[in-house]
């Protein structure tokens, strides 16, 4: 009689008690040097922001940017709608890091779960750029002022980069940091405003 009991019980506490005690999904990583606006969200320092604010790692989209992945005016948010709040230039009110055109930097990527990694790679706007308008392609430099191969490697830890910012930049611009994954076709994106 206990038999007949007991199994069905721990059958059925085999299927229930993951799906009780699961918790969300932890993963993946944002740009935290500069704060990326995901991570402003996150602390508060930037209201109305939507789901972002929950959850500031995961803008992640197709990768090969620039030449596919998230569309023109979806990059901050990685092509995802339930971030669109990322993409909204807010009249170019975004709060912005103070940085030094030319000067060395430290970038820093903070992550909640690592992956192989392919790159890491930082692109900023023309000048001229209109920070009152959603970020398109044509908006940024072309090629990447930072670049950095990883190999494939997975990262032990949130990652330091040592670079140089882009020369000749004045005024309000804004970075975006692409994590490029080596073994999904995915990468996730990162906007950062600044002011040189």
């Amino acid at each position: 009689m206990r038999k007949r009991f007991t199994l069905p019980l721990i059958a059925i506490a085999a299927v229930v008690l993951p799906v009780l005690f699961a918790g969300p999904a932890s993963a993946h990583g944002y740009s935290s040097s500069p704060p990326a606006r995901s991570q402003l969200c996150a602390q508060g320092v930037v209201k109305n922001c939507g789901p972002i604010q929950y959850e500031p790692q995961s803008v992640e989209g197709p990768k090969g940017f620039p030449g596919s992945g998230p569309a023109d005016g979806r990059i901050c948010a990685g092509g995802l709608g339930q971030f669109a709040q990322l993409d909204d230039p807010r009249g170019g009110s975004w709060p912005a890091a103070k940085l030094t055109s030319g000067a060395s930097y430290t970038f820093t990527w903070h992550f909640t779960a690592r992956h192989a990694t392919s790159s890491f790679r930082y692109f900023v706007t023309r000048n001229g750029w209109d920070p009152s308008r959603p970020l398109t392609r044509a908006a940024l430099e072309s090629t990447p002022f930072l670049n950095v191969p990883w190999g494939g490697k997975q990262p032990t830890g949130d990652v330091s980069l040592s670079g140089k910012l882009p020369s000749g930049k004045s005024g309000r611009h804004l970075i975006l940091a692409v994590w490029d994954i080596a073994d999904t076709g995915n990468a996730f994106y990162s906007c950062a405003d600044v002011t040189f």
